[in-house]
C-alpha cells in the first residue's frame, strides 16, 4: 500500500505543469512538494510577477522625490543654516544673547550645527524641540512688539528736564518681603516674649521644593509649569513663597506664565502687588537693558490688562508718579493700552489721576491715548484735563512737542465740551506756548465749534418747549 501512494504522488509531480516549469521559472529546474507547500504560506525574498500574482501579493513601485521638490527642500535648509549662523554670530558677538533669561545670561547653551554637504548629525529629540522653539522666539522678536524704537534726541532731552532728579529708589517684592519679616519677628519678641513664641518658620521640605520650582523657571522656555508653582496664588503667604522662587531670576516665557495665572487666580489688590513687585521692575529693567521689550513680557503686559484696575494701580499710576518714565517706557506701555480695549471708568480714572499729578512727558502720552479711545468722559475728567494744561501759563520752559500733541487731541475730540471760559483760558495760553504747526489748528478747533454752555441751553429750551406743548394739549 505503502508503495502504490507513492507511485500516485509521483504520478501528480510528472503531470504537474508548475512542478515541471519550477514555478515559473526555467524548465530545467524542479520544485519539491515540500518547497512548494512552504511557498504557499511563506513569501520568501523578491517573487516574480507570475508567483506575486499566485500568492495574492501587490507590489507598490518605489517612490522618488522629484528634482522639483528637492531644489525647494535644499533652499529652505540653507536658509535655515544661514539664520543658525547669524544667531551664533549675534551670540558671540553678545549683541543679544540671553534674552530668554534673567541677568542677561543665555539659555541656550549650545547651538545646533548643521552640514548640507556631509552625513547626519544625530541630535535628541528635546534638543530640537528647544532650538525649534528658540527660533520661534527669535522671528516673534522680530514681529511688531518687540522693533527697537528710533527716538528723536531733542525730544528726549526735553522730556529730562521734567523727570524728577532725586527719584525714590525703586522697591522689589524680595526687600518688601524682608522688611516685613524684620518688623513682624521684632513685634512678636517684644510683646510676646514671656510666652516664648516664635515666629514659625516654613517647612524644609517646602522650601525645597519650592528651590527647586525656582531652577525650573529660570530655564523655563515652553510646556507645562510644576503643580507646586500654580497652587502659590490659593496661598495666604503667597509672596513668602514667591519670593523662594526667585522672580528676579524667571525667564522671559516663565514670567508670561506666571502673570496668566496670577491674573486670572488672584484677587485685584493682589494681582496689583504682583503687578508692582514684580512684573513692572522686569518690564523696565528689560527696556533699559535692550531698548526695548521682549516678546513673552510684551505678552505678559497685555494679560495683565485682563484686571484693568489693578493694571492702572500696579503699573501705570506708580510708573507716572516715579518721575522717572523714559519716553520708550511710556510708547511700549501705552501701545498696551492703545491696541486693547479698556473700560470707561478705569481710563477716565486713571486720566483723572495723571492730570492732578507732576508733569512728565510720559503723562502726555498716556492722556493722548486714552482721549484717542473717544471716551464719553464726565465734566469732571474733561475740567481735570483742561487744568492741567493751564498749570503751565507761567511756565517758562519749553515744553515739548507731546505736550502740544496732546492738547490737540483734546481739543479735537473734546472741543463741544469746555465752557466758554475754560476756551479763552486755553487761547490765552496759546499765547505763551505756541508751536509753529500744532499751534493755529488748536486755536481753530476751539474758535469754529460750540462750548458745553450753548449745548446745555439749547437742551434746556428744548426742554421747555416740550413742556408747554405738552401742557397746551
Amino acid at each position: 500500500m505503502g508503495k502504490h501512494k507513492r507511485d500516485k504522488v509521483g504520478k501528480a509531480l510528472r503531470d504537474n505543469p508548475i512542478a515541471q516549469s519550477g514555478g515559473g521559472a526555467s524548465s530545467s529546474s524542479r520544485i519539491s512538494l515540500g518547497d512548494q507547500i512552504h511557498s504557499d504560506r511563506y513569501v520568501n525574498g523578491a517573487p516574480t510577477s507570475k508567483s506575486s500574482q499566485l500568492v495574492g501579493i501587490d507590489e507598490e513601485p518605489e517612490q522618488f522625490v522629484d528634482s522639483k521638490t528637492t531644489k525647494k527642500l535644499l533652499k529652505q535648509a540653507r536658509v535655515q543654516q544661514q539664520q543658525l549662523e547669524d544667531e551664533l554670530a549675534e551670540v558671540e558677538e553678545g549683541h543679544d544673547g540671553g534674552r530668554s533669561t534673567a541677568g542677561g545670561k543665555s539659555s541656550r547653551t549650545s547651538k545646533a550645527k548643521f552640514n548640507l554637504g556631509g552625513g547626519p548629525k544625530v541630535q535628541d529629540s528635546e534638543e530640537d524641540e528647544d532650538e525649534l522653539a528658540a527660533s520661534d522666539d527669535d522671528e516673534a522678536d522680530e514681529g511688531n512688539f518687540a522693533q527697537e524704537i528710533q527716538i528723536d534726541p531733542d525730544d528726549e532731552f526735553a522730556l529730562e528736564r521734567f523727570m524728577n532728579k532725586n527719584p525714590e529708589p525703586a522697591r522689589k517684592l524680595g526687600e518688601i518681603l524682608m522688611e516685613k519679616l524684620t518688623e513682624k519677628r521684632t513685634e512678636i519678641e517684644t510683646q510676646l516674649s514671656d510666652a516664648g513664641l516664635v515666629m514659625q518658620k516654613l517647612d524644609p521640605r517646602v522650601e525645597a521644593m519650592y528651590e527647586g520650582v525656582r531652577d525650573v523657571l529660570t530655564k523655563y522656555r515652553n510646556g507645562k509649569l510644576p503643580k507646586a508653582f500654580k497652587l502659590i496664588p490659593r496661598l495666604t503667604n503667597w509672596e513668602q513663597i514667591l519670593y523662594i522662587t526667585d522672580p528676579n531670576g524667571w525667564s522671559a516665557a516663565a514670567m508670561y506664565q506666571a502673570t496668566r495665572i496670577f491674573t486670572s487666580n488672584l484677587k485685584e489688590k493682589m494681582a496689583q502687588r504682583f503687578f508692582n513687585l514684580v512684573l513692572l521692575p522686569r518690564v523696565r529693567d528689560d527696556i533699559s537693558e535692550y531698548k526695548k521689550l521682549n516678546f513673552h513680557l510684551y505678552q505678559a503686559l497685555r494679560k495683565a490688562l485682563f484686571k484693568p484696575g489693578a493694571f492702572m494701580k500696579g503699573i501705570l499710576i506708580p510708573l507716572c508718579e516715579s518721575g522717572t518714565c523714559t519716553l520708550r517706557e511710556a510708547i511700549i506701555i501705552g501701545s498696551v493700552l492703545a491696541k486693547n480695549s479698556v473700560p470707561l471708568l478705569h481710563s477716565a480714572a486713571a486720566m483723572l489721576k495723571i492730570a492732578e499729578m507732576d508733569y512728565s512727558g510720559s503723562n502726555s502720552i498716556f492722556l493722548r491715548i486714552f482721549l484717542d479711545k473717544k471716551y464719553a468722559l464726565p465734566y469732571r475728567v474733561i475740567d481735570a484735563v483742561v487744568f492741567h494744561f493751564l498749570k503751565f501759563e507761567k511756565d517758562k520752559r519749553l515744553l515739548p512737542v507731546l505736550w502740544h500733541q496732546a492738547m490737540l487731541v483734546f481739543t479735537q475730540r473734546y472741543k463741544e465740551y469746555m465752557s466758554s471760559e475754560q476756551k479763552e483760558a486755553l487761547l490765552v495760553l496759546l499765547r505763551s506756548h505756541s508751536h509753529q504747526q500744532i499751534t493755529p489748528e488748536i486755536r481753530r478747533e476751539l474758535m469754529n465749534s460750540k462750548c458745553r454752555d450753548d449745548i446745555i441751553a439749547e437742551t434746556s429750551l428744548t426742554k421747555s418747549l416740550t413742556n408747554v406743548k405738552m401742557d397746551d394739549s
